[in-house]
């Protein structure tokens, strides 16, 4: 390595006047090895330049190329990849990152050590050096006398010493005056010695033979010993008045130090009372607006506002430590705490007053909305009283006992106004759904209350009447010269939609404002309700009917959320009762209305989901919904109920059922109100269940009835049924459509064939005998051997129905079948077609056996089946 440190010396770096300090041989990590040498130089000349030189060796020759040079000043980082075991890979971080992989471990830590000490002298350390042992960089600082690693002697890095030009002339002198200079280097070496020897003898004969210049130097050294004696005299004399000096100088410096720590405390003590001054210092303005600024305009609003932010930062101010010990701290703390508690007592005061003085204003408003379906607006009232929003947040944080008792007066206040207001509404919507105030009396209604009070008998009585009247409505339905009854109906029915829309219409704006007032004027958050808040409403379908809260029972103020809901719930204490009795009261009017109301409030409960989950008026409402769902239940119960409870009279046909016509009118009554509903699963589930009553009860008075065979109570009410469904298009009664039509062809097929049996009895029962002995295993070829059932007995037979007799049974038949069905349903051609249809098909069948069991007899039937279909249509344009 020496050899080409000095060869890289000679033949690149020496021409461009640079010095070689230290060499690597390296070669790049991740690639095939391809060796060079990294160096590191400086420059002869000043100032001096320090030069990383990538050097390689050329493809040509033995020689070596300077290849890349970077200036020491642009390395950034040296990263030695670890600096506790031996790694001969390390990174030079330039304007890009050079990853190398040293030849040994050894060099790699020489050539970082050279880069530490140029790093060192020249940049001023500005080179990073990462994962490098700390003993390497230890062992390369000098450690001579004096030796400094940012000057002195250039020894500390150099290496290699160049002989200038007269030391080579030198030596080419000497050596050219020996001749063995070459060939014999320990002969010239020992030459050299002698001639050394040589010099030194004669230098100390001369020293020897200049004795009296010694002389001369001694005597002049005693001279010179003594001018030092009176030096050292006059030193001494000199030191003792610098002593004096020196006493005099540190008094003045001591002095100097207590008049710079005086100036100090002096600073600081002032520092400390401008702090006070101006942190705890209240304007006049501020204290006379405190004690006597006008709460009632809003002028004297904004000042008292910027008064009270004013001195509550100068009582919140974080004293340092020892202010508190101050009297006069003390005494402006306490001033401040009085005109806190002053001006809370006169805040607390006036809004008290205007808490009163609006139930007051606001009561001389109720007259004019008794007579309309509205609530009186508060948006004035509310207006009015966010001007006080600030103070009364500044109160919440200063005096919270009297926030809290503004609070309960406010609460004690609006809930008997709005409990004026709410039931006066409430009663004028119960009026308007009654009709008049007479009618109301008879439903139960008196006095401002506006509370159900009738008598239960009387209820009761509403309530056959309600139901009896919907049967008569019904089967006045059916009946096309008579609608008035049913328009009538159906004129109530979406009056008391529309009321009952409008009363959740104003009742919803009406808590959702005074929530958001309450939320704004008591500064009180409105959070989203937590993940898994249930409210009843939503709990319906599961089944869970329990409520959430009762009105009147205090909750547990768990967060400002918890507090905004109950103060809704004492101020509107009265909503939900008032809620009740108007669904009550809808119900006995009629039944169906819990249609109408389930939908509404379904519609309303889900938008106030949306906007609060866990707010009062959602819950309120999801509370009253439970009521409507139970009455909505017990209203389809009873229709299930008055299915089985239905007799029907043993004299007159039975027709169309009425609790058939019922579940026509109720399904089409609630296809029209659930339309866009967000509560189809409830009617789908009253769907199932009114049509499984449907369906057993059809059977049940089918089986009891004795004017009216069987077969045609279920073919028409089937068929009726059947009809609704198809009509109305119900998805969730796709299969209870296609029972439907299926028991309607059933029973229309049993009873064609039944009635069929009975124009051509002894046909019927001649070929049936027939039909047994083949089944019994006798040939059809040999069934006329039969005694009973030769060909002279078929003959005898057949001459009872001659074509007259046929048309004359038939006829029998079509007016025995127009006796049994009803014209509500006009089924009367359809089953004839099918008694026709039914009368070939058995006549073909006749034909066949004759063919087949008595072959080639002749023997064939006095009518064919074109005087079938002639009796038949002639008979039905008779009728």
């Amino acid at each position: 390595m020496t050899a080409i440190k000095h060869a890289l010396q000679r033949d690149i770096f020496t021409p461009n006047d640079e010095r070689l300090l230290s060499i690597v041989n390296v070669c790049k990590a991740g690639k095939k090895k391809k060796n060079c040498f990294l160096c590191a130089t400086v420059t002869t000349e000043r100032p001096v330049q320090v030069k990383m030189v990538k050097v390689k060796k050329s493809d040509k020759g033995d020689f070596y190329k300077r290849q890349i040079a970077w200036a020491l000043r642009d390395l950034a980082v040296v990263d030695a990849k670890d600096a506790i075991k031996e790694n001969p890979e390390f990174d030079l971080h330039f304007e890009k990152i050079y990853k190398w992989v040293a030849s040994s471990t050894a060099e790699k830590n020489a050539f970082i050590s050279c880069i530490w000490k140029l790093n060192q002298r020249y940049l001023r350390k500005k080179i990073d050096f990462v994962n490098v042992s700390s003993q390497l960089l230890e062992e390369s600082v000098p450690s001579g006398e004096n030796q400094s690693v940012t000057g002195g002697d250039e020894e500390v890095v150099d290496v290699y010493q160049e002989l200038n030009a007269r030391e080579e002339q030198d030596i080419e002198i000497m050596m050219e005056g020996c001749e063995c200079a070459i060939s014999n280097a320990e002969a010239f070496a020992e030459r050299l010695s002698r001639e050394l020897q040589v010099l030194d003898g004669a230098n100390i004969q001369s020293i020897m033979a200049s004795e009296k210049q010694v002389n001369i130097l001694m005597k002049l050294l005693d001279e010179a010993l003594k001018e030092v004696d009176q030096i050292e005299l006059k030193l001494s004399s000199y030191e003792e008045m610098l002593q004096s000096v020196k006493e005099q100088m540190d008094q003045i410096s001591e002095s100097n130090h207590l008049i710079h720590l005086s100036n100090t405390n002096n600073v600081k003590l002032l520092s400390e009372i401008e702090f006070l001054v101006n942190h705890m210092d209240l304007a006049k303005g501020h204290i006379k607006a405190l004690q006597e600024g006008d709460l009632a305009s809003s002028r004297g609003i904004e000042a008292c506002t910027n008064a009270a932010d004013a001195l509550l930062q100068c009582m919140n101010v974080a004293l340092r430590p020892g202010h508190d010990m101050l009297l006069a701290v003390k005494q402006q703390q306490q001033r401040f705490s009085d005109l806190r508690e002053h001006f809370a007592r006169r805040l607390a005061s006036h809004l008290n007053n205007v808490f009163v003085q609006q139930g007051h204003d606001q009561s001389s408003t109720l007259a004019q909305h008794s007579v309309e379906l509205a609530l009186p607006n508060h948006h004035p009232f509310h207006r009015d009283l966010l001007r006080y929003a600030k103070l009364m947040e500044w109160l919440k944080s200063t005096d919270y006992g009297k926030y809290e008792g503004l609070t309960k007066n406010y609460m004690d206040y609006l809930s008997r106004l709005y409990e004026r207001e709410i039931k006066d509404f409430f009663e004028v919507a119960k009026i308007k759904m009654t009709g008049t105030t007479k009618e109301s009396k008879k439903f139960g209604l008196h006095g401002s209350s506006g509370k159900l009070t009738g008598s239960t008998s009387s209820l009761n009585k509403l309530s056959v009447q309600s139901s009896g009247n919907r049967r008569s409505q019904s089967s006045s339905l059916l009946d096309m010269g008579n609608m008035s009854a049913s328009d009538l109906d159906v004129a109530d029915r979406t009056k008391f939609d529309k009321i009952f829309e409008q009363v959740l219409s104003e009742l919803e704006p009406l808590c959702l404002a005074e929530q958001d007032f309450i939320s704004k004027f008591f500064k009180l958050q409105q959070h989203q309700s937590m993940p898994g808040t249930m409210t009843e409403a939503e709990d319906i379908d599961g089944g869970t009917l329990s409520r959430q809260h009762n009105a009147g029972a205090p909750l547990p103020v768990s967060s400002e959320k918890d507090m905004i809901r109950q103060m809704m719930i004492k101020i509107f204490r009265c909503i939900e009762p008032e809620l009740n009795n108007l669904i009550a009261l809808g119900d006995k009017i009629d039944s169906f209305n819990s249609l109408y109301m389930l939908v509404k409030m379904s519609h309303h409960v889900w938008t106030a989901q949306n906007v609060d989950p866990a707010s009062f008026l959602s819950t309120t409402l999801g509370n009253v919904l439970v009521t409507v769902k139970r009455n909505f239940d017990k209203c389809i119960s009873n229709q299930i109920r008055q299915m089985e409870e239905v007799k029907i009279s043993k004299k007159s046909k039975v027709g169309i059922l009425p609790f058939v016509a019922e579940f026509e009118e109720f399904a089409g009554l609630a296809e029209s109100i659930f339309k866009n509903a967000e509560r189809r699963g409830d009617l789908d589930k009253a769907y199932t269940k009114l049509i499984r009553g449907v369906f057993v009860n059809v059977e049940k008075v089918a089986n009891e009835s004795q004017k009216t065979p069987r077969d045609v109570v279920m073919m028409e009410n089937f068929h009726h049924i059947f009809a609704t469904l198809s009509r109305l298009k119900i998805s969730c009664l796709e299969a209870e459509k296609k029972e439907a039509k299926q028991k309607y062809t059933d029973h229309l097929q049993s009873y064609v064939i039944y009635s069929l049996g009975q124009p051509l009895e002894k046909l019927n029962h001649f070929f049936e005998g027939v039909e047994a002995r083949v089944a019994q295993g006798i040939r059809e070829e040999e069934v006329s051997y039969q005694l009973a059932f030769n060909k002279q007995e078929l003959r005898k037979v057949i001459k009872e129905y001659p074509g007259k007799e046929v048309k004359k049974g038939l006829d029998n038949l079509y007016k025995k079948v127009d006796k049994h069905l009803c014209e509500e349903e006009n089924l009367l051609q359809v089953v004839w077609h099918s008694m026709q249809d039914e009368f070939i098909r058995q006549y073909k069948h006749f034909e066949g056996l004759i063919a087949r069991c008595y072959p080639g007899s002749g023997v064939t039937m006095e009518f064919t089946i074109q005087d079938i279909l002639d009796y038949c249509s002639s008979i039905a344009q008779s009728h």
